[in-house]
């Protein structure tokens, strides 16, 4: 197919990055708005505000983002960055608070609410500019038009359109992943490579998005196999490789694993890294029938080695993500939180809406969903 790809935010990656936050801000105005992740530790964050302060602008902190927050917190981010008339809004943290930023800077021209947002209202083309500055990575969506949020009042997956160019940069500092050295860390690195796989056999694939996924798929399986106790060594490799899978999505796309995920964390109190790994052997079966040669190569990454043929080459790729995902001490079952099947199904029903799922290189039905479900609880 014929491929038309623009990259709208600047990037910039690697170590002490965040010292040109203020270069970036300043193009913007003289006050920002910091929607902050409030487990970042407080040097981290007052690092970011002088640096800001020293390229003389004024920043205005809000540290009140948790991962238990609901997105209605964008409301409190909107109210006080436009009374303190902010120009421009930096999302600094992990997924949950690089989504509500994101909510944050298309809400607050119009001052529309959270409920608005996610109801589908229109939004114009007037918008803060935000500037992404992830502590995880970046999250498959990073760089796609749309993201999905969860609906605090139905606990229920929507998706939210994004406005061209809304990204003003991203700055990626791998100096700033602390992430890595904490007890969810090797969870949160499957559930990133999960997500790349996902998109590396997804229907929307291309050369472009192919070519930059295999080679994050090499950054990500590296990573993974040096160990849990390894996993903050490889903090630059990680940003290399959450950058390149993000471009790759945009690319491409995520299917019904990435939705599911989002779906069963927004229901149950389980991380949703963790409803990614529980997903990932079940996904991957499917993609092996759907995808054989990609699964293929994917093996071969993982070492898994070469058999008779394609298929059983690409079969081989399930075991070798069950026993990296095993060495890694991360659960690929969920039926320890005894979550009831009748509890999943209507948020299963919902994510299966979602457009993520005709990205899925087969036909994804309410059975097969509900067969999927049965497989992981």
């Amino acid at each position: 197919m014929d491929i038309s790809f623009k990259i709208d935010p600047e990037v910039l990656i690697g170590s002490d990055t965040v010292s040109m936050a203020g270069t970036i801000a300043s193009r913007h105005g003289s006050r920002i708005m910091i929607a902050a992740d409030h487990n970042l530790d407080s040097n981290t964050v007052n690092r970011l505000k002088d640096v800001l302060i020293d390229s003389g602008l004024e920043a205005i902190v809000f540290d009140g983002i948790e991962e238990s927050s609901s997105v209605e917190m964008a409301d409190n981010i909107v109210e006080l960055a436009c009374a303190a008339h902010c120009n421009a809004i930096i999302g600094f943290g992990g997924e949950k608070t690089q989504i509500i930023a994101r909510m944050a800077a298309i809400m607050a021209p119009m001052r529309i609410t959270a409920f608005e947002l996610l109801d589908g209202r229109i939004y114009h083309t007037k918008f803060f500019p935000l500037i992404a500055i992830p502590t995880e990575g970046m999250s498959a969506f990073s760089m796609t038009g749309f993201f999905i949020a969860s609906d605090p009042r139905s606990r229920m997956v929507k998706s939210i359109q994004s406005p061209k160019n809304l990204y003003s940069a991203v700055i990626i500092d791998s100096n700033l992943f602390s992430f890595l050295s904490q007890n969810n860390a090797a969870a949160f690195v499957t559930e990133s490579f999960f997500y790349a796989v996902e998109a590396y056999c997804s229907a929307r694939g291309n050369f472009l998005s192919d070519a930059l996924i295999e080679r994050a798929l090499t950054f990500y399986v590296k990573i993974l196999r040096s160990g849990s106790g390894a996993l903050a060594a490889n903090a630059e490799v990680f940003a290399q490789a959450s950058f390149l899978s993000a471009v790759g999505s945009s690319a491409s796309c995520p299917g019904v694993g990435a939705a599911l995920s989002a779906a069963i964390n927004a229901r149950t109190p389980i991380a949703k890294p963790l409803c990614s790994a529980a997903l990932f052997p079940c996904l991957a079966e499917r993609l092996v029938s759907a995808r054989p040669e990609k699964m293929a190569r994917l093996a071969a990454m993982l070492g898994a080695g070469k058999a008779a043929t394609v298929a059983d080459t690409a079969a081989a790729s399930v075991e070798a993500i069950k026993r990296t995902i095993s060495a890694l001490s991360v659960p690929i079952s969920l039926k320890e939180y005894n979550i009831s099947l009748d509890h999943l199904t209507a948020a299963s029903e919902a994510a299966r809406s979602l457009d993520l799922t005709s990205n899925s290189p087969w036909t994804v039905s309410e059975e097969e969903v509900f067969k999927i479900l049965k497989e992981i609880l």
